[in-house]
């Protein structure tokens, strides 16, 4: 390994080790401050005032909506049935029931102190769900009918409160604009079709992500911004464990960003390919498929087709869950309508999509098989490993030739894979009626609990070597090469301001609470007061700063000059002492 890849591998390891706290900047506090709750009063008036939207999905929300809850003796109990209500969701099978009764003693029985009127009328249907399918949504009404009561009366007053004016606080501080300013740049983890992949890390809460850099001049040459685009726009409305996750988007001189999920284990061709011998074991196929499926499912829920699923787009997280990733060519369907056109890479491409047919989601479905079928024989379907057929041998293998299956496959792998590598999309598993769900019913997926895995709480075959980077040397990627005679002008402004949006907020929300900055952050006045941030009559003077003279401007200009050279001159002595100690240790 060169010199360059040790530095950059040991900077990157370092910051994953040292991320969330440890990995904030000593500016973090100034950088998260909340503007008065005077400087909110615009965004009070434009805010939509929606139960769900405030108090449901967006995560800061739903804690300020909560902590308000419990400050009131008359809301305690309905607090308390929501945490049991949440924590039966996280029980294991064997679990469920007897965890369910005890709610239904506690909260669904008249003679229980606890008891919660709303919800008594559900007592009898929730048992009667316990005793025969207690892995179902058993209290579903009773959280609709929680739901129902909190939006009223209960939501009018949280809007009168000091905690829904920090709610106010915490969106002022979402609407801040992004820039590169905002990060620290590591290693080099990929290169694309129109960029880079460079791992990075946020300055004001230390979260680790991979930061995907589309070259302007790239987009622009190959009209590829509808395409950029498009990714940006499904990205930021899904929110699934299942598929990677944008948080930031923003533009600089050179490029157009889109801060994503961290995925430190690397992809699965990488592990297919290059840890071991090609291929891997049936636990983790059988792993990684299942939750593939449940990506395209969630996918597939929001009328999205993937159109891109190979082992390059499947990444790896710190635990060893996948998420899907790469959506340039996804594509969302209206109701009932289908799509036509050669996308995607030939040696996944369905049958259909070759053919220049008509499609739906039958192309992920195929595209599934591939997955299962390379993860478990170390190769594609239809070419041997190292072979390199032409587009139109390659064609006709996938129209018109059946995939043959060694001693690798068991008769579950061969059956599923069959299945869904069916040429007939019409008669291919997944495209029937219960579309995905027919997937998850295959033998193959009996270990799984479906439920379990969707809840996260499913613990993972294989866990990535923290200490390692499951990725190419820095100096086996490829330079991206420069375009010439491409230039940007005011005509491209359009476009960059529709992608520069900043940050998602239920991103950037699970982001503030997952590395502690909410819980040091929100802090309110003595007993239950309002802080003098959060205090309407406390409305700060803002000082006016004299001008400096320019003798003054000139002088202060020169100080902080040769500051800035000194710092400089210490920077580089620290730099090449650490690479001196790497390249001793490495000898």
């Amino acid at each position: 390994m060169e010199i360059e890849s040790i530095v950059a591998n040991s900077a990157l390891v370092r910051a994953r080790e040292g991320g969330g706290s440890k990995g904030r900047s000593w500016k973090w506090r100034e950088m998260l401050r909340f503007p008065h709750i005077s400087q909110c009063a615009e965004l009070a008036m434009s805010t939509e005032r929606d139960y769900y939207s405030l108090c449901v999905k967006q995560p800061i929300g739903k804690k300020l909506f909560q902590l308000f809850c419990r400050s009131r003796p008359n809301l305690q109990t309905f607090m308390s049935l929501q945490d049991a209500l949440d924590a039966f969701e996280t029980k294991s099978d064997k679990e469920r029931k007897d965890f369910g009764i005890s709610i239904i003693q506690r909260f669904l029985m008249r003679q229980s102190n606890q008891c919660v009127s709303i919800v008594l009328k559900h007592e009898q249907s929730c048992i009667q769900s316990l005793e025969v399918e207690p892995c179902t949504d058993v209290f579903h009404a009773c959280r609709e009918d929680l739901h129902k009561h909190l939006s009223g009366e209960p939501f009018r007053q949280y809007q009168d409160s000091m905690f829904f004016d920090r709610f106010l606080q915490w969106k002022m501080v979402e609407r801040q604009p992004i820039t590169k300013q905002c990060f620290r740049q590591y290693r080099l983890l990929g290169k694309g079709g129109f960029g880079e992949v460079w791992a990075c890390q946020v300055r004001a809460t230390g979260m680790m992500y991979a930061c995907k850099k589309l070259e302007k001049t790239h987009v622009k040459k190959r009209r590829g911004e509808a395409m950029a685009l498009n990714e940006k726009q499904i990205l930021e409305r899904l929110d699934s464990r299942f598929v990677v996750n944008l948080v930031y988007a923003y533009e600089t001189k050179h490029a157009l960003c889109m801060v994503l999920t961290m995925m430190s284990g690397g992809d699965l061709r990488f592990h297919i390919y290059n840890i071991g011998k090609p291929g891997l074991d049936r636990k983790r196929v059988r792993f990684y498929a299942a939750e593939v499926c449940c990506g395209l499912i969630h996918l597939h829920q929001m009328s999205i087709l993937y159109r891109d699923l190979k082992p390059e787009n499947i990444l790896l997280d710190d635990n060893g869950h996948i998420r899907i990733s790469d959506l340039g060519l996804a594509v969302k369907l209206s109701e009932g309508s289908l799509v036509r056109g050669r996308v995607g890479t030939l040696g996944y491409m369905a049958p259909e999509v070759i053919g220049l047919e008509h499609y739906g989601m039958s192309a992920d479905w195929w595209g599934l098989g591939c997955l299962i079928y390379e993860m478990t024989a170390g190769q594609p379907p239809f070419r041997a490993r190292g072979e390199h057929p032409k587009p139109p041998e390659m064609e006709r293998r996938i129209q018109k030739e059946q995939e043959e299956y060694g001693d690798k496959f068991s008769q579950n792998v061969k059956n599923l894979c069959s299945l869904l590598l069916t040429k007939d999309p019409k008669e291919r598993l997944g495209c029937q009626r219960s579309g995905g769900r027919e997937v998850q019913y295959h033998p193959f997926f009996r270990k799984i609990n479906f439920r379990m895995l969707e809840a996260g709480l499913v613990e993972a075959p294989f866990k990535p070597d923290p200490r390692l980077v499951y990725c190419s040397d820095v100096q086996d990627i490829e330079e991206f090469s420069i375009v010439k005679g491409v230039t940007l002008d005011h005509t491209d402004s359009n476009f960059y301001s529709k992608f520069n949006t900043g940050k998602v907020p239920i991103s950037w929300q699970n982001e503030i609470i997952e590395t502690g900055c909410f819980g040091e952050l929100n802090i309110f006045g003595p007993v239950g007061s309002r802080s003098p941030d959060l205090d309407w009559s406390q409305v700060p003077v803002v000082p006016k700063v004299p001008k400096r003279r320019l003798l003054d401007r000139i002088f202060r200009r020169h100080n902080s000059m040769d500051s800035s050279d000194k710092s400089r001159d210490s920077l580089v002595s620290n730099n090449s002492y650490v690479r001196s100690e790497l390249l001793s240790s490495t000898l």
